[in-house]
């Protein structure tokens, strides 16, 4: 009795260790002490001595991943503080303040950056949702589920996100029908974002009588640039990502420095004001702890197996029926690696497996979008999840509060995920 208290199946650790991440971070308001409380939890509930953890640990923090991983974060901020120095963050607001409403400007400032592929990219967009509230009407905490939310509603289908390539890999699909597959989730999340968040907002026109309009592509150029470099590299210079996966977004983020420099010449004070900044040497240490919970998830037990292998086989022996396997999996997944890449590799080659050898289209299309759906609900929902936590840093705001308040819009998501894999299911032969 004692022992399986102390020692209760792996899903519970895991699970506790992630709650713990969120009470720590509510009592001590500081995100680096709950993730090394959470990351201290894991490692020592999960049986590792500390020899083992300081292996796991140093691998992590010291692997080619994390130094480009790093980079790629310290590129994004001072991107986005060169922006704002340069004044482009302030027009580009001014611009869209002219042609849409305060509800739809809040809102398609981070979906335009979420078109980028980068890691911690809400950090990207969370100063332009800043200024388009010129009045200041909102609240942080709207503030920060909005922009955490309407940053990832490309990620269901947009086949520049790794996480959506490497689910065309395992499912064997073309990538134009797993993109026509997944397209109607991404209405499902944008009309949730709107009924539940962007609902809070006055209606109206988001324009101040200080705002002036300037021509909108011009001011994306930087950020057109980043994506534009990294995916000429990844179509044309494939041999760059072998050497490492964030090697080209790197590129592409010293690339858009770059062209900044060219389009809007920025002074010597301003370049040492903007790399001397704290804010970016939290942030780097905040995604390194991230990425050393993720070594935990990702590393072998002492007595051998993978951890996610164990909680799969612990959903098999609890005889948890397949169509419920089908969302916890994936949903468990997502929670514990707060990544796209995470829940679509530890969850579809075990999904897709129980499918058998040839399922039917209908059953093939089906399982696609209640797999990707509930990784990416558990995903958005995981307290390690990067853009997370670096737009509750960035508001100062709370992971459990901020996450209470995109229950609703999940569920609405959910819901409208099952009635159209439903849909697919009867339309589709299986």
């Amino acid at each position: 009795m004692i022992k399986s208290i102390l020692f209760p199946p792996f899903l519970v650790r895991v699970i506790g260790s992630l709650f713990s991440i969120l009470l720590v971070q509510k009592i001590s308001k500081n995100l680096e002490v709950s993730l090394g409380a959470g990351i201290l939890i894991l490692g020592l509930w999960a049986g590792y001595s500390p020899s083992e953890g300081f292996r796991i640990i140093f691998n992590r923090v010291w692997s080619l991943d994390s130094l480009f991983l790093t980079l790629v974060i310290v590129g994004v901020i001072w991107l986005s503080s060169l922006l704002s120095e340069a004044g482009i963050m302030k027009d580009l607001v001014g611009s869209l303040e002219k042609r849409l409403s305060k509800r739809w400007l809040v809102a398609a400032l981070p979906a335009v950056v979420g078109l980028l592929p980068m890691p911690a990219g809400a950090l990207f967009s969370a100063p332009l949702l800043n200024d388009g509230d010129s009045n200041n009407e909102m609240e942080p905490l709207l503030k920060t589920r909005i922009n955490y939310w309407f940053r990832h509603i490309w990620e269901y289908w947009w086949p520049l996100y790794p996480g959506v390539l490497l689910a065309v890999d395992i499912t064997g699909v073309p990538v134009w029908e797993f993109v026509l597959v997944m397209f109607p989730m991404f209405f499902a999340s944008t009309g949730a974002g709107y009924m539940f968040l962007l609902s809070k907002l006055r209606r109206g026109n988001a324009q101040s009588s200080t705002g002036t309009q300037k021509a909108f592509l011009p001011l994306i150029v930087p950020t057109l640039t980043v994506i534009l470099v990294y995916s000429g590299i990844l179509v044309f210079f494939p041999f760059v990502s072998d050497l490492n996966k964030y090697l080209p977004m790197a590129l592409g983020v010293v690339a858009g420095i770059g062209m900044l420099q060219i389009q809007r010449p920025l002074s010597w004070e301003v370049w040492k004001k903007v790399l001397g900044s704290k804010r970016t040497v939290s942030l780097a240490i905040i995604v390194l702890l991230a990425r050393v919970y993720g070594a935990f998830i990702e590393a072998r037990l002492p007595g051998g197996n993978f951890l996610m292998d164990q909680i799969r086989s612990e959903l098999n022996e609890f005889g948890i029926p397949l169509l419920l396997l089908v969302f916890l999996i994936p949903f468990i997944s997502g929670v514990t690696t707060g990544i796209t890449v995470g829940y679509v590799g530890a969850s579809y080659p075990v999904i897709f497996r129980l499918l058998g050898a040839d399922p039917g289209t209908g059953v093939l299309f089906s399982t696609i979008v209640l797999t990707h759906t509930s990784g990416y609900l558990g995903m958005i929902f995981s307290p390690i999840h990067v853009c997370l936590i670096v737009t509750n840093e960035y508001f100062k705001t709370g992971l459990w509060e901020s996450l209470k308040g995109l229950v609703k819009p999940g569920l609405f998501v959910l819901g409208s995920a099952v009635l159209y894999a439903s849909a697919l299911y009867l339309f589709f032969p299986h």
